[in-house]
């Protein structure tokens, strides 16, 4: 099955509480604060005090400020065509009168979480991530889902399989499915690989659950990273990655970067460290689930070679009712110092596929061009990034992920844009040690629509 990709989704708005026009005026509807007659947004949790209170964070995104972009702007989804004021839209957001494509929600996602008791747009954020829909493709079928828990945080990051149907139903389902489970295990004292594996399980079932007929299978990939404490478990199916960026910005040598004890250590269908295997330097976590990776562990092609065939990014294993028994990959580490978990689909990975090629992006390395591949990795497809500016970050200032992780997740965003942006991106940054303390109970999710151009 050919892996296209995903995407991130929106959040509901319900009217609670009584007298929403004079709370209004005098506090905010969402968190309580006080406010001021001419203020617009809450200064504390960011809502827009002209709009009723949110309602109740989607499952896996408690605490999580959420932004979304259309584009172009000047229409919010339901409105008339930007392009010609017509009204006839069809079912799959095209106008009936110019033909233009219509701006979505899911086109731009970003989500920040803050630090227990800081408000919102304010810092400490301990983690963010931001899903753009790319430069090729009509939405996004990617899907991110960002929560604290009560020791740390759970990211899932999931691709919807193109050539399946409703791909953007299948990440949605899986990510937010995913991130609900592992905090509700996490916070019950459950051990982080266990939470992992039957968070990943219950995923798979509900994606299988969209299914109407043999025929009608979304599916998509599945990759699940938390913290607890001062470890990290990671967990996946197919080929969404997971990445370690250490501070000091050095890589693992090349054949040093691959996840897991050898491949005589461990089963086929679970590489787990158990152990806890220490991270220093910048690597890769996750091991991809794909034609590629399996003809190089067979030996019967160099990573080059795999690479450079065309069935290189066709997945061997996903979430999906055709997806047969689910066995996802289980692995364990322990940071030796500080640094940043970073997790992603392909469409920033397929640029940048070595932790060396990202961590020369946070640290405004002019060496970080896109399909760089350090540690032995190698780009995606051949034409990866021909038709796009050259990315790379030449001539920038170093990231600090720890300072802000938002930045971080736009600038990486930006990177698989700008080296041709052939499929949807989507990345989640979380820096380690944690730069504020969290729990799971964070004020309310607060949707927010930005109506402004990529």
């Amino acid at each position: 099955m050919t892996d296209d990709h995903t995407g991130a989704d929106n959040t509901g708005a319900d009217a609670t509480g009584a007298d929403h026009a004079k709370a209004a005026e005098l506090s905010c509807p969402a968190c309580g604060a006080v406010v001021f007659a001419e203020e617009i947004f809450c200064e504390e949790c960011g809502h827009r005090l002209a709009e009723a209170p949110p309602a109740s964070a989607p499952a896996g995104r408690d605490g999580a400020t959420i932004r979304q972009e259309s584009s172009p702007s000047a229409r919010r989804p339901g409105g008339p065509c930007p392009g010609c004021g017509g009204t006839a839209i069809d079912a799959d957001g095209y106008c009936e009168t110019c033909g233009l494509r219509q701006p979505a929600e899911r086109d731009h996602v970003e989500i920040e979480l803050p630090a227990h008791g800081a408000g919102n747009g304010s810092r400490p954020a301990v983690a963010a991530g931001a899903s753009d829909r790319g430069l090729r493709y009509s939405r996004n079928e990617d899907a991110l889902a960002l929560a604290a828990h009560a020791a740390g945080i759970a990211v899932v990051v999931s691709d919807g399989v193109g050539s399946s149907q409703r791909p953007e139903e299948a990440s949605r389902a899986a990510a937010d499915t995913g991130a609900a489970e592992l905090v509700e295990r996490l916070d019950s004292g459950e051990d982080a690989e266990d939470a992992t594996r039957h968070a990943a399980l219950r995923a798979a079932a509900a994606v299988a659950a969209l299914s109407t007929s043999p025929s009608d299978a979304p599916s998509c990939t599945y990759v699940s990273a938390v913290t607890r404490g001062p470890v990290v478990t990671v967990g996946w199916i197919g080929d969404s990655r997971a990445y370690w960026l250490s501070a000091e910005g050095a890589a693992e040598p090349a054949g040093n970067g691959a996840p897991g004890p050898a491949p005589d250590e461990a089963d086929a269908d679970e590489v787990s460290t158990g152990d806890m295997a220490e991270l220093g330097s910048s690597r890769r976590l996750t091991e991809d689930d794909s034609w590629a990776a399996f003809m190089v562990a067979e030996g019967s092609l160099t990573e080059a070679e795999a690479e450079a065939h065309p069935n290189a990014h066709v997945i061997t294993a996903w979430l999906g009712a055709d997806a047969g028994q689910v066995s996802p990959h289980i692995a364990t580490f322990r940071p030796s110092g500080p640094g940043t978990l970073l997790v992603c689909s392909d469409g920033l990975w397929n640029y940048f596929p070595g932790a060396g090629d990202l961590a020369a992006l946070l640290a405004g390395a002019p060496e970080a061009g896109p399909g760089g591949g350090t540690e032995g990795e190698t780009g995606g497809a051949p034409d990866d990034g021909a038709d796009g500016e050259a990315g790379g970050g030449a001539g920038e200032a170093a990231h600090d992920p720890a300072a802000d992780p938002l930045g971080v997740a736009r600038m990486l965003v930006r990177q698989a844009l700008d080296a041709g942006g052939r499929d949807n991106i989507t990345v989640a940054v979380i820096p380690l040690p944690s730069p504020g303390t969290t729990d799971s109970r964070i004020h309310e999710s607060i949707p927010q629509i930005t109506e402004q151009p990529r």
